[in-house]
C-alpha cells in the first residue's frame, strides 16, 4: 500500500488558476465611478457638528423657526431636514467644501467651539466618503442665552 498526495501544483494547472483569479483588468475601484451627493455631505456635517459640547443648534433663528411650522404641517417637508439645517456642501470629485451655521450656548468659547465642530466635521466627512475636505466655513449667527427662571408675569386681566 503506498500513499499518494496530490497537491494540485502541477505546471498544467497554472494557465487554469491565473484565469480564475483574472476577470477583468485592474482593480475593481478602477472599473465604475462613485458619485456622492451633496445632501449625503450635509447629513454627515450636520450631525457631526450637533456632536460638539457648546453647538446649541444649527441654522438661523428664522431657518430654525420655519423649519419647525414646516415640520408641523403635513406635508410640509418639503424644504431642508433639521439634519441638514445650517449645512450647505458644494462637492467635486475629490473635494469637498462646507458652509455651517450654528448657534453656540451661552459661556462657551466661541473660537474653541468653532474649532471643535471643524476638526468634528473634517474627521467625519474624510472618513465616511474619502473626500478631502478644502475647508469649512463657520457662521455663528446665535447665542443660546440661559432660560430665565422668573416668575411668570401677572396677567393684566383678572
Amino acid at each position: 500500500m503506498t500513499d499518494t498526495t496530490y497537491s494540485g501544483d502541477s505546471a498544467a494547472d497554472e494557465p487554469r488558476r491565473a484565469s480564475m483569479t483574472k476577470r477583468g483588468s485592474g482593480p475593481a475601484a478602477s472599473r465604475g465611478r462613485t458619485t456622492i451627493a451633496d445632501g449625503v455631505v450635509e447629513k454627515i456635517a450636520g450631525l457631526a457638528a450637533r456632536d460638539v459640547d457648546g453647538v446649541h443648534a444649527m441654522g438661523s433663528g428664522f431657518s430654525r423657526t420655519l423649519g419647525a411650522v414646516r415640520d408641523r404641517v403635513p406635508g410640509g417637508g418639503g424644504g431642508k431636514s433639521g439634519v441638514t439645517r445650517g449645512v450647505k456642501a458644494e462637492v467635486g470629485e475629490v473635494q469637498t467644501a462646507l458652509d455651517l451655521e450654528i448657534v453656540v450656548d451661552y459661556g462657551v468659547s466661541i473660537s474653541d467651539v468653532a474649532g471643535d465642530v471643524r476638526e468634528n466635521v473634517i474627521a467625519a466627512v474624510e472618513r465616511m466618503t474619502g473626500l478631502e475636505v478644502v475647508e469649512v466655513n463657520i457662521a455663528v449667527s446665535d447665542v443660546k442665552l440661559p432660560e430665565d427662571e422668573e416668575e411668570e408675569p401677572e396677567p393684566r386681566l383678572q
